[in-house]
């Protein structure tokens, strides 16, 4: 079946069944491989993206259902790490082996777009959706406080 999928604000005509999980489309069909497979059931949040800015774990979501919608990607954010959060997870070092970053900055974009200054016990329920082997939740913490100002500046 074809099907167009706007993705980072350019269009893809892809060629999949229905039911393909958008994130093999992504990574298998559009050459995006900033997206990553983690477990499959969409419990780990190593893929999420952001559909119409809400986050959605792309090893579940069917291809077929994000026509008509925006998809925006890990590379979508900006060309070059310029994105607040990306500065932020720079900044205080937050990755260790990287594997699960790509889908933590993509929930943490999508926690600040609806709430610029979290909690930490805010941040903590939001982002407990995004595993991570290595363990560095407080540096993730740290980041999206971070993050937050680096937002407000900006709009200032």
């Amino acid at each position: 079946m074809a099907f167009t999928l706007s993705v980072n604000k350019k269009t893809y005509e892809v060629d999949v069944e229905a039911e393909t999980p958008l994130l093999w489309v992504l990574r298998d069909n559009i050459g995006l491989t900033g997206t990553k497979f983690g477990c499959g059931i969409a419990q780990c949040g190593v893929c999420t993206v952001h559909i119409d800015g809400k986050p959605v774990r792309a090893c579940t979501t069917p291809a077929s259902s994000a026509v008509g919608h925006e998809i925006t990607t890990i590379e979508g954010l900006s060309e070059n790490n310029e994105h607040p959060v990306q500065q932020a997870w720079i900044e205080n070092t937050v990755p260790q082996c990287g594997y699960c970053q790509s889908g933590q900055i993509m929930s943490a974009v999508a926690l600040l777009a609806n709430n610029d200054s979290p909690s930490d016990s805010q941040i903590d329920s939001v982002m407990a959706g995004n595993l991570c082997r290595c363990g560095t939740y407080l540096r993730v913490r740290k980041a999206i406080h971070r993050a937050a100002q680096l937002i407000k500046k900006s709009e200032a």
